[in-house]
């Protein structure tokens, strides 16, 4: 299997304005990078959409998937992709008896340390139904059950799926896989509701993505998502800045699920100041040659020539005059 660091180590083999030093330099930055494991916690109530966000989202079909081997972990279904672990927890709404043994097992993962004593969990990743007017449940969830054994706020990620069948579908512009403006008003007084509100019971802000994971029949081709790269593009700003080349490595390598988004200002500023710069700069640490920075970022981001790949490409253009490379 062709993984991303594969493609970054035979990017760096083959970078022709580097030296042999220079390329066993960089080769040694991104075997410390193959080490640094990175474990995504996705939850929600159910028939919400985890599955199809994570088919969407990761190359799933490279993972090996399983259960957690622990008591605490047995009820999650587990998909390793690399160094990325993501852990599909049910939620909450299976009846009392489910709920209150599905809040255990969330709560004891949240506590749970890794090999080396630290917290295992970096990101918890809720996923609400958009379509639904009733989300009790899920908040119930989120001010009950994560926040109050989430040790770092910020590491919470709320995703709104299914916008698409809001307003029963009738807004939606299934050819460009966009909203049109009544149903991306709707979209956005729901971003604003969600927040709101838990704010009001937790008195955490949160930046709700309203997306669509886009939905699958089996053995049929999937509908193109959007808004996915706006979500990926959180996710990697909440994931601990030395983890965040092992969750990018990971993502989907289908284009096609990156290329309908909101375009909205706040996402590029996010995307250009807070995530992807501080990634490349990452990166490129070591990298003495411009124009092998660029051949070495550009081999391991499937999502070049989308929405993010255009910011990427935008802080490529001044990249060596930035770190004198």
């Amino acid at each position: 299997m062709n993984t991303g660091y594969d493609k970054i180590e035979q990017a760096i083999l083959n970078a022709t304005d580097l030296d042999e030093k220079e390329k066993n330099k960089i080769l040694a930055i991104f075997m410390k990078q193959r080490e640094k494991k990175a474990n995504v916690l996705i939850t929600g109530a159910t028939g919400v959409g985890k599955s199809s966000t994570i088919n969407a989202m990761f190359n799933r079909e490279a993972a090996q998937v399983g259960v957690g081997v622990d008591p605490e972990t047995m009820q999650i279904a587990k998909f390793e992709l690399g160094s990325l672990t993501l852990w599909d927890s049910p939620g909450l709404g299976d009846g009392k008896e489910n709920d209150r043994r599905h809040s255990k097992t969330i709560v004891d993962m949240l506590h749970k340390k890794d090999e080396n004593g630290d917290l295992l969990i970096d990101v918890v990743l809720v996923v609400l139904d958009g379509e639904s007017r009733d989300l009790g449940t899920s908040y119930e969830l989120i001010t009950s059950v994560i926040m109050p054994n989430l040790h770092e706020p910020e590491r919470l990620l709320i995703g709104i799926n299914k916008v698409d069948k809001m307003l029963n579908g009738k807004y939606w512009n299934a050819q460009n896989s966009t909203p049109e403006p009544k149903l991306e008003e709707r979209i956005n007084e729901k971003v604003e509701s969600v927040s709101k509100r838990i704010y009001e019971a937790t008195n955490v802000k949160v930046e709700p993505v309203a997306y669509s994971a886009g939905y699958k029949e089996e053995d049929e081709p999937q509908e193109k998502p959007y808004n996915l790269s706006k979500l990926f593009c959180y996710l990697i700003e909440k994931i601990p800045r030395e983890k965040r080349v092992t969750v990018m490595v990971e993502s989907s390598s289908n284009e096609s699920m990156w290329e309908s988004d909101d375009k909205l200002k706040n996402y590029i500023e996010i995307a250009n100041e807070r995530t992807f710069g501080k990634i490349l700069q990452d990166v490129a640490s070591g990298i003495t040659k411009g124009a092998a920075a660029g051949a070495v970022i550009g081999s391991f981001i499937p999502i070049v020539g989308t929405a993010i790949g255009g910011v990427i490409g935008g802080i490529l253009g001044g990249f060596s005059e930035l770190l004198g490379l």
